[in-house]
């Protein structure tokens, strides 16, 4: 894919260098000369010196060629106003940075395919660190409605030792609740497990359960502050 980034600070730079990573082409926007420079010579990304709102600029980048834009610019008007021309020259996905919560209903109206609400997401983690510190990492999907859960599982779990098949049997396991990924160590990749996977001591799992079930989760697991 063709990727136009507009904005090449901390949060676009690394964007740039993840999407290049993967194998994507990767071009950047930002009226920084030095920023356009770190962008060329230390990620290895095209960067283009000039306004990520202005069309001349834009075109120049090739945006008419873009299958995705990515907005990160530091005001939230400036952002609106890029999706507005991104949508205007026909891309199809386009991802905007959000820090005003008042822009949600405008970003859709200019025709944002993606809303990444930063403030949200910072607010969440950090409640999500106070209420449940035992989890590892949590997302949110259908408006809360579901929950992801990432949990390490110490030696004095009580679930290690135990069949996925077991647990999901016992009465005990919060209802509806799967357990949907595994990873013995950090050094193996991460694994969709069958009902005979074993849960191993110092191993990881992904669980799925609705919100009023996390805390029951965390308690049937036996896992401690």
């Amino acid at each position: 894919m063709y990727i136009l980034i507009g904005g090449v600070g901390m949060m676009g730079s690394d964007l740039a260098r993840t999407l290049l990573q993967m194998g994507h082409t990767v071009a950047v926007v930002d009226t920084d000369t030095a920023a356009c420079q770190y962008a060329r010579e230390k990620i290895g990304v095209m960067a283009f010196e000039g306004s990520a709102v202005n069309t001349t600029v834009l075109l120049e980048a090739g945006i008419r060629k873009a299958d995705a834009v990515i907005a990160t610019l530091g005001e939230d008007a400036l952002n609106l106003a890029m999706v507005t021309l991104s949508k205007y020259y026909g891309v199809t996905q386009i991802v905007v940075r959000m820090s005003d919560r008042d822009f949600t209903q405008p970003y859709k109206l200019a025709g944002a395919t993606h809303i990444i609400s930063t403030t949200e997401l910072a607010i969440n983690r950090i409640v999500n660190a106070i209420e449940y510190p035992q989890v590892d990492a949590m997302m949110h999907f259908e408006q809360g409605q579901i929950e992801v859960l990432k949990l390490s599982l110490p030696e004095n779990c009580s679930v290690v030792g135990r069949k996925v098949a077991e647990i999901a049997q016992d009465e005990k396991f919060p209802m509806g609740t799967l357990i949907i990924g595994y990873q013995v160590n950090h050094h193996e990749p991460l694994s969709i497990p069958n009902g005979n996977t074993v849960l191993e001591g110092g191993s990881t799992i992904l669980a799925v359960t609705k919100p009023e079930f996390v805390r029951q989760l965390i308690n049937f697991m036996g896992l401690r502050n």
